[in-house]
């Protein structure tokens, strides 16, 4: 008899624990969002993605499409770190470097077009809907000048994700 009960009471919380919990509410009465880890293998990956992505967007206007940039990756990573550190998501470095600045210091032979900046808790991919969400962000995403792209980004322990992308000629 105890083995049987002792069975139920097993299939019980079996069943308990495949129930889906409810989300937590903010204020709002929206869902908190989810704190997104950047993994050693998601960095990896993360500017594979927004490439793709982005010349998807790119495709449907029939705007050519872009490559990746080590060096405007490098200012695009300098300026999430910056931004971080200064707690805003702004165009300026602490140093009032402009983006044109930063593409010189990584090192960049081309003409510095446009940047967008962000800081939230999403992932590249939502990051990148939200941009697509704004005209200029749009823009800088669509320009057909831009023939090249850097894309960082940098996380706070709390989870706090500083996106940056930059594009270039």
């Amino acid at each position: 008899m105890n083995f049987v009960k002792t069975l139920l009471l097993l299939g019980a919380m079996a069943l308990a624990a495949c129930q889906p919990t409810e989300p937590v509410l903010g204020p709002d009465g929206k869902p908190l969002p989810q704190v997104y880890r950047i993994s050693t293998k998601d960095a990896e990956l993360i500017p594979l993605r927004v490439l793709e992505s982005v010349n998807s967007l790119r495709a449907v206007r029939g705007t050519p499409p872009m490559m990746l940039n080590e060096q405007l990756r490098v200012a695009a990573e300098a300026h999430s770190r910056d931004m971080a550190a200064q707690n805003r998501a702004w165009h300026w470095g602490s140093d009032l470097s402009s983006m044109l600045d930063r593409g010189v210091r990584a090192g960049y032979p081309g003409q510095v077009l446009r940047e967008n900046v962000n800081e939230s808790y999403e992932t590249e991919i939502e990051t990148l809907s939200a941009w697509m969400g704004a005209p200029d962000t749009r823009d800088t995403i669509l320009d057909p000048a831009a023939t090249q792209m850097g894309f960082g980004w940098y996380q706070e322990p709390s989870g706090k994700i500083w996106w940056t992308m930059v594009t270039g000629n």
